[in-house]
């Protein structure tokens, strides 16, 4: 059955809204000792609810033919479909922290997303071959790692979970993100390098910060299951600390260029259902530096830099998310939105 044109749709990448949240629980939370164990439960039970209507929103718009074939259709807009795999298991590992009387429930959620998963399996491999065929044809940007993100996310939850998984699995599974991140930053860089002129204002997109988060989450995946020695690890912490250094620089250069062109309000204080996604990744390189951290097997010369750096990082994870929830409700961005299609900016 078609829609009317004025039906309450949620937008597709509303799946991040979980992912923020849900790794703030799961990680910066623990620094900040005034907020009681019993106050994290209240919240672990909020996104569940949360979670609840948005996924019942995301999940029942799949049954809708001229929606989903319009939504796929796209070829970078399809890879929010990612989010939502992210979304379910972040939130998995977050009630497994808080409710682990609920393993049972969480292992089920969990199947069926291994089972969302493998459809998006089939849908990344299919628009990565038709990008790569003409692969600046597509204004690819961050959104396309989310099929690194998804991937990871899987893992770090089945390690949890599973340990006695062969490593092998383990070394596939995270190799399959590896090799999906290294496809969407080839279509990044040709997009900005040889695509279409551009500027840093219009074209330069909130979703970017996935290039440093999808190499967060698949830090994280290394170092929870203890494949690679310290001081490979320490390299590649450091590869994803300058990357998100350099990636957030840009994104202050456009902050700084939209408000001269914009003004404060307009130029960085207008909500989008995007911008979660830099909630996310800075609490996931919270979470990656931490568990690091905390872990004998990694212990590296970056050691005492990593102490001090993890008490002002949590700073700066809490600050933003207080911020975008208070963009989120200002502008009534929980409430459906009107449009069918949406790009993601």
């Amino acid at each position: 059955m078609k829609p009317e044109k004025n039906e309450e749709i949620i937008n597709p990448s509303s799946g991040a809204i979980i992912m923020a949240l849900g790794i703030f629980l799961y990680a910066a939370i623990d620094a900040f000792p005034w907020i009681n164990h019993t106050t994290e439960k209240i919240m672990t039970v909020s996104l569940i609810v949360l979670a609840a209507i948005i996924y019942k929103s995301l999940f029942k718009q799949l049954l809708n033919k001229p929606y989903i074939f319009a939504f796929l259709g796209n070829p970078v807009h399809s890879f929010v479909i990612g989010s939502w795999v992210a979304g379910i298991s972040v939130l998995s590992n977050v009630i497994l922290k808080y409710f682990p009387d609920m393993s049972a429930g969480v292992q089920g959620i969990m199947l069926f997303n291994t089972l969302l998963w493998f459809g998006f399996l089939v849908n990344c491999c299919y628009q990565f071959k038709e990008m790569m065929k003409r692969p600046t044809a597509h204004s690819a940007h961050g959104v396309v790692l989310l099929s690194t993100v998804a991937t990871q996310s899987l893992v770090i939850f089945w390690e949890k979970i599973y340990p006695s998984l062969p490593e092998g699995l383990l070394i596939a599974v995270i190799s399959l993100g590896l090799f999906f991140y290294l496809i969407g930053m080839i279509l990044i860089v040709l997009r900005y390098v040889r695509g279409n002129p551009w500027t840093i204002i219009d074209d330069w997109t909130s979703t970017n910060c996935i290039i440093h988060g999808s190499l967060s989450i698949t830090g994280l995946a290394i170092v929870s299951s203890q494949l690679m020695s310290g001081m490979v690890m320490m390299i590649f912490w450091l590869i994803v600390f300058v990357l998100l250094i350099s990636v957030e620089l840009l994104e202050m250069v456009r902050a700084f260029k939209r408000i001269q062109t914009l003004g404060w309000k307009k130029g960085v204080f207008v909500y989008h259902t995007s911008q979660w996604s830099r909630n996310f990744t800075f609490g996931m390189f919270y979470a990656f530096t931490i568990t690091m951290h905390e872990n004998p097997y990694y212990l590296n010369a970056f050691y005492d830099f990593h102490r001090g750096f993890l008490q002002v990082w949590a700073g700066i994870v809490f600050l933003f998310l207080i911020t975008e929830i208070g963009l989120w409700v200002g502008s009534k961005g929980y409430q459906f939105e009107r449009k069918i299609e949406e790009n993601v900016s």
